[in-house]
């Protein structure tokens, strides 16, 4: 049953902010711009909707895998904040630890909705959340930025105008500060189980 004292704005700006800055959208603007140019039109919805299905099914059903494979939330927690923290070091000194698949066969799935959106950060940052913050939280947090980037990917051109490349990399090395305060977090309040 659904508890309404369970919601906690805190707790839905933090984490709507943490999904923010992994997802990166904003950062990923010059390459869904390239992506666009090649491939001609970019579904939003479509990216959106696959992006979005694939953060659900792992919030709900990444617990469960880790069962199976005997693993706790709380070591995939720990394991998730050095990601995140990784993540955050990318974005504040741009360099790329992670490298991405450059395949555009089926654009708006591959590269845009998974890995640019949903993406293995994404996805870890959902299961490392779930042991620190209530699920309805997450939920409304991963709804907020569902549509934050649906109206990026509609806007995509007129941001790229009106923020520019110095913009763009002063967005992407704030959002990465505090991921890795966001990291240091989540691994300090997970080491001791």
């Amino acid at each position: 049953m659904f508890e309404l004292s369970k919601i906690d704005i805190t707790q839905i700006v933090t984490l709507s902010f943490t999904l923010f800055a992994v997802i990166d959208v904003l950062g990923s603007i010059p390459v869904i711009i390239s992506l666009k140019k090649k491939m001609g039109e970019i579904s939003a919805m479509q990216a959106t909707l696959v992006s979005g299905g694939l953060m659900l099914l792992f919030f709900f059903v990444g617990e469960k895998m880790l069962n199976f494979m005997g693993l706790d939330v709380h070591s995939f927690a720990i394991a998730g904040s050095i990601v995140i923290f990784i993540l955050g070091l990318e974005m504040v000194l741009g360099i790329e630890f992670f490298r991405s698949e450059k395949d555009i066969k089926s654009g708006n799935v591959v590269p845009i909705a998974f890995p640019l959106i949903a993406g293995s950060g994404t996805l870890t940052t959902i299961m490392s959340l779930k042991a620190e913050y209530h699920a309805y939280n997450i939920l409304i947090a991963i709804m907020v930025n569902l549509i934050f980037v649906y109206i990026t990917l509609i806007l995509i051109n007129p941001i790229e105008r009106v923020l520019g490349p110095s913009g763009i990399s002063v967005i992407r090395k704030f959002f990465g500060v505090i991921l890795l305060a966001i990291a240091v977090k989540i691994f300090k309040s997970n080491v001791g189980f």
